[in-house]
């Protein structure tokens, strides 16, 4: 697999994203250290579809949210919303 620098990346990002179009991989490198793959999508839509396909997982039936309102988990203190209002307050 070709590795291809960051900024190479960033300054041709247009003629990268052509050649993954037409199915190559590359890896991404950032100092040298490989970081990412950068290829096409999954053509059977993902892995977890591939599994759920052979029998070894089962897709998701709810959404997370459902999934965490049935555990019934206790949600203590303000809100994260809040909490990250004030904290970008304190930052002026």
């Amino acid at each position: 697999m070709e590795r291809i620098g960051v900024r190479e990346l960033r300054q041709h990002a247009s003629r990268w994203l052509r050649r993954v179009a037409d199915g190559e991989c590359y890896e991404i490198a950032v100092r040298g250290v490989p970081v990412a793959r950068l290829g096409p999508p999954a053509p059977d839509g993902g892995v977890l579809e591939r599994l759920a396909s052979e029998g070894l997982a089962d897709p998701p039936s709810e959404g997370l949210s459902a999934a965490l309102d049935r555990l019934g988990l206790p949600i203590e203190g303000s809100p994260v919303s809040e909490r990250l209002a004030a904290l970008r307050r304190d930052e002026r």
